[in-house]
């Protein structure tokens, strides 16, 4: 029986001392993260303007239903998400299949370079994308000059080519930064897996599909997610190149939220639950891109 209490006094004291260590760690997290998610949700159920809101139940989530700027923003977003992500993804994983290579002569340069643009400030790079796009700018002076264009394409100002830009724009900041991911897991693969492999006859393409995707599946689903992630929050590019032009052709629903928030008369319950909308579509998207791992954990 005593020894019985005195285990439970060394488990009590354990715990005590664990919790002390991450306390401070819990309260900020929960001032800071989910005490404004919890406001956030319940704002979304009022309506006013400004500071005057009132509660109104699900008339926000009603008009989310039938407002047309709202699903011009999603769509915009749905395309960038689209066509992006997957680009970004196979980019990202040849790039460092080629980094990785132990022959290739000044990688650490090559891996800084490519991993440069991510922690370069989204509005500086942003400004530098839509002087090189724009009309006069570098690029169609470039394409001009090797003859491939006969005239200035609208890279901002056209609905498509806006796209275009954006998702250039995406590309090149975040491309490097997956690209980490993938080279860390791939040093972390055992050569002799490849040596084995190239004693039974197989290629570099069966070595790269049989062994290198397999054991990188965990890597590609976290950065398939972070991606999603982060391109249904896209905000800076679009705000800085476009503004959302022409006529809401690059209007993302980040933007949307700003607009409704800031640039608009301020709607807060409203941008709310646009908000939200946002968080009920990454948990769908998670779970369908976990679903189609197959990861079930």
């Amino acid at each position: 029986m005593k020894a019985d209490r005195q285990g439970m006094s060394i488990r009590v004291k354990n715990a005590f001392t664990g919790w002390s260590f991450i306390l401070i760690a819990v309260l900020m997290i929960a001032a800071f993260y989910f005490y404004p998610m919890i406001q956030a949700l319940i704002l979304s159920f009022k309506t006013g303007r400004g500071a005057n809101l009132s509660f109104t139940g699900w008339s926000n989530y009603e008009r989310l239903l039938t407002d047309k700027t709202f699903f011009t923003a999603l769509k915009n977003t749905f395309i960038y998400l689209i066509i992006q992500v997957p680009i970004m993804i196979i980019l990202a994983l040849f790039i460092s299949v080629l980094l990785n290579d132990s022959k290739l002569k000044f990688r650490g340069f090559f891996r800084t370079a490519i991993f440069l643009p991510c922690v370069t400030s989204l509005v500086a790079y942003s400004v530098v994308f839509k002087y090189l796009f724009g009309t006069n700018g570098l690029i169609n002076t470039m394409l001009m000059k090797l003859s491939i264009i006969g005239t200035p394409i609208e890279w901002i100002t056209d609905p498509f080519w806006a796209k275009i830009t954006i998702i250039i724009a995406i590309t090149w900041r975040w491309t490097g930064y997956n690209m980490i991911f993938y080279l860390s897991a791939l040093q972390n693969i055992d050569s002799s897996i490849y040596e084995a492999a190239r004693i039974d006859g197989a290629s570099s393409f069966k070595q790269f599909f049989k062994i290198t995707i397999p054991m990188l599946k965990p890597i590609i689903l976290f950065t398939s997610i972070t991606s999603t992630i982060g391109t249904l929050q896209l905000f800076d590019e679009v705000l800085n190149i476009t503004k959302g032009g022409p006529g809401n052709a690059t209007l993302s629903i980040s933007q949307y939220i700003y607009n409704l928030s800031f640039k608009y008369t301020a709607d807060f319950g409203y941008a709310a639950t646009v908000s939200y909308s946002i968080v009920l579509i990454i948990v769908a998207l998670s779970l369908i891109q976990f679903r189609v791992a197959g990861d079930r954990k």
